[in-house]
């Protein structure tokens, strides 16, 4: 039987629940203006989308873990092998899956690249590292989350290959990029600022290999979480480095404190790594000490990662769909080309959360029987899903 570390998948689980309320949005609620524009937005919804800035780099940093962790039963050219496959395995689906399941467009008219897209070619990226140094990973990913906001204050390339280049690899937000004359590619996640976490989590998988002190493992997880809090509250304060959209000063303390949270995810920014990473590092070290109902819960989700995400979000699309007939809508585009929704068609946040909870629930026992038979069974391609 197949061991799992409880504290990573608790916390992956909770980021998964989570997750699942901001595509319940996607697809469920009112389309308006963006949840982050201060403007506009309440502090209900603010949070709403807020919370689930967690999600994307949990996945990728725990993503890192498991790359290490999967190297302990393999060589390094086994390691390096495995991580291209999978790699490509989740490009591939972002492009053909996730793609579908958003735009909802069988000719492929717009291929999506989402987080699945930047864990991919992190794993990419990794298994060309994979043979250096330790020390070496961990410097070349302090160095891009660190370092790569100085970009922020230089000129990038406008036009032609080294513009696409850069957009790929560095800028990407909401970037569309033409494959033709009726096919694009709309890149959401920047390859080598989500690699950065990837890497990180590869170094920080070391405090998990076999006998490794349980204790000196909570601490530096403590320590690590709580001084990248600490250097976020700093930074921002300071203003002038991390991110480059800076906080301001609105018409009453809670938006302003929405302002001073409200760090760049796309591209992700310093500021943004530091807000979401630091408190998982300190949840994944205070997971290892509860063992309850509830951590039980969260656990059923990590288990299954890959199975619930696509799982659930098909079934946040049949849902939208039958929604939209039985409200007798015209199944017409309202013109948003990242996610499809039928114009005129929507429910209120309270509806949103209803949902939510709705689609968790229903895969609760699903991914309870799927996590039990990947960990009883060894078939190569469950590795896979």
């Amino acid at each position: 039987m197949k061991e799992r570390i409880h504290a990573i998948d608790i916390i992956r689980g909770l980021i998964m629940v989570i997750m699942t309320l901001d595509h319940s949005r996607d697809f469920l609620h009112y389309p308006g203006p963006s949840p982050l524009n201060m403007q506009t937005t309440t502090v209900i919804l603010f949070f709403t989308r807020w919370i689930t800035h967690y999600c994307a780099p949990t996945f990728v940093f725990l993503s890192g873990v498991s790359a290490f962790l999967a190297g302990q039963r393999r060589t390094k050219k086994e390691l390096s092998i495995f991580l291209l496959k999978r790699g490509l395995w989740l490009i591939l689906s972002d492009m053909l899956i996730i793609s579908f399941l958003f735009t909802f467009d069988l000719q492929y008219h717009m291929l999506v690249l989402e987080v699945l897209w930047a864990i991919g070619f992190g794993m990419i990226i990794l298994a060309l590292l994979i043979r250096a140094p330790r020390t070496v990973i961990a410097a070349i990913a302090l160095l891009i989350l660190f370092g790569h906001n100085v970009l922020d204050y230089l000129p990038l390339p406008g036009n032609g290959i080294a513009a696409t280049l850069s957009t790929i690899f560095l800028t990407a937000r909401g970037a569309v990029i033409p494959l033709g004359a009726h096919r694009t590619i709309a890149e959401l996640y920047s390859v080598l600022p989500w690699t950065g976490a990837l890497l990180l989590g590869y170094v920080f998988g070391n405090l998990y290999q076999a006998g490794a002190d349980a204790i000196k493992r909570q601490k530096t997880l403590m320590t690590c979480g709580l001084s990248f809090i600490g250097v976020f509250i700093l930074l921002r304060f300071v203003n002038h480095y991390g991110d480059p959209a800076a906080w301001s000063v609105q018409r009453n303390v809670a938006h302003t404190l929405l302002s001073f949270l409200n760090a760049t995810k796309q591209p992700p920014s310093l500021l943004f790594f530091l807000m979401t990473l630091g408190p998982v590092m300190v949840l994944l070290s205070l997971a290892e000490k509860i063992n309850n109902r509830v951590t039980a819960f969260f656990e059923i989700y990590g288990n299954v990662p890959y199975f619930y995400f696509i799982g659930h979000l098909c079934l946040l699309r049949v849902m939208n769909i039958v929604l939209i007939a039985s409200k007798g809508l015209p199944f017409k585009s309202d013109g948003n080309p990242f996610v499809w929704q039928a114009q005129g068609f929507g429910f209120p946040l309270w509806a949103v959360y209803l949902f939510w909870l709705f689609v968790v629930a229903a895969f609760y026992f699903p991914c309870k029987w799927y996590g039990n038979y990947k960990r009883t069974h060894r078939q190569w391609w469950l590795s896979y899903l």
